[in-house]
């Protein structure tokens, strides 16, 4: 059986304590000679549109993308000390990812908001990267809108690990921007509700599958080759 198993990680796999926004703060800084008025609002979106809205609620206009990404990406390399200093692993996910890793015919990446460039520091930062295959997800600078990161993590998927056919993707996330990601593509969805969502916000999401949290990897496992046999 095959599968594409699409992780989140803010949140879904880690906790970044805070950490983001500051990120979030610094590049906007960097790029606009003061400091932000006001904090970023994330809650599943991209990179792009974070920091499009940042500029917009200061009233400037937004410098071109490649400035931006680098400023991020500055600003989070910077961030990488405090964010292993304060963050964390959330329960189970260390044990998940392996498990997922470990499964014959699975694909197992990210498809975050975040630049792959700092979603590689978060992940770094607490040792989860060798247990996931990052050259196939799907990254904040792909693209403005989380549903069109789906089919860039598909694409680099049959691409770089030759999967063919329609392989079945799971996304797994902690937002409804991560259950609408998954409905409007036809993707599978295991919501989590190790954010600040609840589990009834995200079944009400209209997500089909919802977890507390990502510590049972048997149950896991389970559903997750149960969308493999879509």
């Amino acid at each position: 059986m095959q599968l594409i198993v699409l992780w989140d990680i803010d949140h879904t796999l880690i906790d970044n304590a805070g950490v983001s926004k500051e990120t979030y703060a610094d590049a906007f800084t960097a790029l606009a000679g003061f400091p932000a008025v006001e904090l970023a609002r994330t809650e599943g979106r991209t990179d792009r549109l974070i920091m499009r809205d940042m500029f917009l609620r200061h009233g400037m206009p937004l410098p071109d993308w490649p400035a931006v990404e680098a400023a991020l990406a500055h600003a989070g390399e910077g961030r990488f000390d405090d964010l292993r200093a304060r963050g964390t692993t959330l329960p189970g996910v260390r044990d998940a990812l392996k498990a997922v890793s470990e499964q014959e015919g699975w694909v197992s990446s990210v498809l975050t908001g975040n630049i792959a460039t700092n979603a590689r520091v978060k992940l770094s930062a607490f040792g989860l990267d060798p247990l996931l295959d990052l050259p196939v997800g799907a990254y904040g600078e792909d693209a403005a809108q989380r549903p069109d990161l789906v089919a860039v993590a598909r694409s680099r998927v049959h691409q770089l690990r030759g999967l063919r056919g329609e392989v079945p993707v799971v996304l797994v996330g902690d937002t409804p921007r991560d259950v609408e990601a998954a409905l409007s593509t036809g993707s599978g969805i295991i919501a989590v509700a190790s954010g600040i969502h609840s589990e009834e916000e995200l079944a009400a999401a209209e997500a089909p599958v919802v977890l507390p949290d990502l510590s049972d990897t048997a149950g896991l496992l389970e559903i997750l080759a149960g969308f493999a046999r879509w």
